[in-house]
């Protein structure tokens, strides 16, 4: 599988507080990146792969209600995950 506890570990260690906090919102967003970027690359092979398609939207539209909710409470940590994660608006 391409997600896997190793991976993940990373992800939480390099963004969100510690390996174990999973439930900080930088860590959320990074974890989301990597499978928008998994998802994309999977649909750039299989363009009629629908049921993966629709879940790339709501992955994406889970990332943009993290990335508004870290906007609104604390804004120098909503520019410090974009310029990490290499995100636009």
């Amino acid at each position: 599988m391409y997600l896997n506890k190793e991976i993940k570990k990373k992800i939480f260690k390099k963004h969100g507080k510690s390996e174990i906090d999973t439930g900080s919102t930088e860590g959320q967003i990074a974890l989301f990146s990597h499978r928008i970027d998994h998802l994309s690359n999977h649909l750039k092979n299989n363009q009629k792969d629908f049921n993966t398609e629709r879940s790339l939207v709501k992955l994406v539209g889970k990332r943009r209600q993290l990335l508004d909710y870290l906007k609104t409470k604390d804004i120098e940590r909503y520019r410090s995950i974009i310029s990490e994660l290499s995100l636009r608006k």
